[in-house]
């Protein structure tokens, strides 16, 4: 930091001083030319010519208000870029110094198992559509059909239950149990007889086991006749008509909840899986798109650490970039001339690298703290050290300054 052109007028004489300075001279050159000859009177005209030019310049040297200027470096904004996923570097683009555009991919990462996750995931997201598509439509046809013919069937049984045996089954049950009877009878009449025989011994063992295990089954069948007959006046179960009757009412709710569709909350959740896998899609497409890093803004490739198989951490910066749309001066203020400064103030902009020409600024940034000096000044001459930084953004010449460039601002001139 540097100010030129500060305070000078107060080592220098004022005008009224100069004036009585030079008549004092004048009429000492007077008095000696009145006693001189010719010759010296000339050279005396010729001492007096010269001395008033040299005062004339002095005077105007002195009396000069030198413009109010400060020095600092041009900058610009560093970025740092890098990538959100991390990974092993498969390419590096550019190098140290190259003039980057936005959206110029600077290096790429390779995908490693990214891209299978993210057909994964789409493949997951599918799978949530169409159940989410499936609940909305609800149930088919032909399914609320079959819950019909089900219920259907489940009624006809019931009905059948509640009816009973017909009059018909109830008399051949009877038929049934008559002819059971009369081959009883049979059974018993031939055994009797050939129990005679075997008392007279004149029946075989083996006719008269016959005519025991005919009758056995006489009996038997008669037994079964009777019970048959019996349920079948009896009529139907309790137990079955019951349970037939919660069939019917399981079917025919069934029937109704698919004629109803699907619940709302099983379709809000359906629909919430979808979102869900939706989501996750849209997070591995941005992950995929993390794997090339490109430059954000008109830039400088300032530094580059970078090496295809180098492996980059995730969320930390890789490239350092300088962004060339946006160029301004850091410089210093003396707090004595602070007043002189304002926002937006239109200055001009000097380097060493185009002697001759300016360029054109404005004040975008005046410090509201004092930098380089204690906190408590005790002294006018203390307080005089005190300085504001200040920015002048450049508003031209972006294409032929650099970073790094000494520079003058031009705030003005002393008033």
């Amino acid at each position: 930091m540097s100010s030129r052109g500060e305070d000078q007028s107060e080592a220098t004489l004022t005008s009224g001083q100069w004036l009585r300075l030079v008549r004092r001279l004048v009429e000492w050159v007077a008095l000696v030319y009145h006693c001189s000859g010719f010759a010296m009177r000339r050279t005396i005209a010729l001492a007096i010519l010269a001395a008033a030019v040299l005062i004339s310049f002095i005077y105007y040297k002195k009396s000069r208000v030198e413009p109010f200027v400060v020095s600092g470096f041009i900058e610009a904004d560093e970025i740092r870029v890098g990538s959100r996923v991390g990974g092993r570097v498969a390419e590096v683009l550019v190098v140290e110094g190259q003039r980057v555009t936005p959206g110029q991919p600077l290096f790429r990462i390779d995908p490693f198992d990214l891209q299978e996750q993210a057909a994964q995931a789409r493949a997951t997201l599918a799978a949530a559509r169409a159940t989410h598509e499936r609940l909305k439509a609800g149930y088919r046809i032909e399914e609320i059909e079959q819950a019909r013919a089900k219920r259907d069937q489940i009624r006809s049984t019931l009905e059948r239950l509640t009816s009973g045996p017909r009059p018909q089954e109830i008399e051949i049950a009877r038929e049934q149990l008559k002819v059971a009877q009369a081959s009883l009878e049979l059974a018993e009449s031939e055994y009797a007889r050939l129990e005679r025989l075997k008392q007279e011994s004149q029946a075989a063992p083996k006719e008269f086991d016959e005519a025991i295990r005919s009758l056995k089954a006489g009996r038997a069948n008669v037994a079964a006749a009777q019970g048959q007959l019996a349920l079948l006046v009896e009529g139907t179960r309790k137990e079955d008509l019951a349970q037939a009757k919660a069939a019917l009412a399981e079917a025919d709710q069934v029937v109704k909840l698919q004629e109803q569709g699907n619940r709302k909350e099983d379709i809000a959740k359906a629909a919430a899986e979808e979102d869900a896998a939706a989501a996750r899609v849209a997070a591995m497409e941005k992950q995929l798109t993390e794997l090339t890093v490109a430059s954000p803004a008109e830039c400088i490739v300032e530094t580059i650490d970078l090496r295809p198989g180098d492996i980059v951490a995730p969320n930390a910066p890789a490239l350092s970039l300088l962004e060339l749309t946006k160029l301004w001066v850091r410089a210093y203020v003396p707090e004595s001339r602070l007043g002189e400064v304002r926002l937006d103030q239109s200055v001009p902009i000097r380097v060493d690298s185009f002697p001759g020409r300016t360029f054109n600024s404005r004040v975008s940034f005046i410090s509201r703290e004092a930098e380089f000096t204690p906190k408590n000044i005790q002294t006018p001459e203390e307080r005089s050290k005190q300085v504001f930084r200040i920015k002048a953004t450049l508003e031209d010449g972006r294409d032929i300054l650099r970073v790094g460039m000494a520079a003058d601002v031009l705030l003005g001139d002393k008033p």
